[in-house]
Parts: C-alpha cells; structure tokens; sequence
C-alpha cells in the first residue's frame, strides 16, 4: 500500500468548506479513483496549534502504480476542479511508504 496525504495550510480565518469537502469531495474521489486501485479516502481536521495546517485528507492506494494510474486518469481533472469548491488554498501533496 502506499498513502498520499493532502495537506491544506491556513488559518481560523482561511475559508475551507468543511461539510462538502467530508461529504461530497471524498465520495467524489472514491468514484473518480476507485476504479484504479483507491482502497480508501478521508479526512481530518487537526485540534489547537495544527502548526498552520486547517484539513489533512488521507487517501490510501494498492500501490504505486495504483497511485499512479489515478493521478494520470481523466478524472483526476474533475477531482482537482472540485478542490475550487471548498477552498482557494491549494493542497500540497506528501507519500507515506511503508517501512
């Protein structure tokens, strides 16, 4: 398996639609993604001092190549336009590997 976590930077002040990026984003990329290897999608909002980080999405592949095939597919254009509805921050992307 491999994880990308999505990151979101700001703070209390940041405009970040919470409700549609749990409830409408997640399941849109579990639609766009599973097909290709997507185990699974969610997200995490961090308590006090986040260290300026507002949302962390968590998103769990097969594997690499899993990975690889959703980033590259048509749908990730929609999944990436969707991000514009719940923030103007944009994401940064980080790969956890298994040790």
């Amino acid at each position: 398996m491999i994880t990308m976590l999505v990151t979101y930077r700001g703070d209390e002040q940041t405009p970040f639609d919470r409700d549609y990026w749990i409830n409408v984003h997640f399941p849109l990329v579990r639609e766009s993604w599973g097909p290709y290897g997507l185990i699974s999608a969610g997200g995490f909002f961090p308590d006090g001092d986040g260290a300026g980080l507002i949302a962390v999405g968590i998103v769990t592949f097969r594997d690499e190549a899993a990975m690889g095939a959703a980033l590259n597919s048509p749908e990730t254009t929609r999944v990436m336009a969707d991000v514009d509805t719940v923030t103007a921050v944009k994401p940064q992307r980080g790969i956890v590997t298994p040790l």
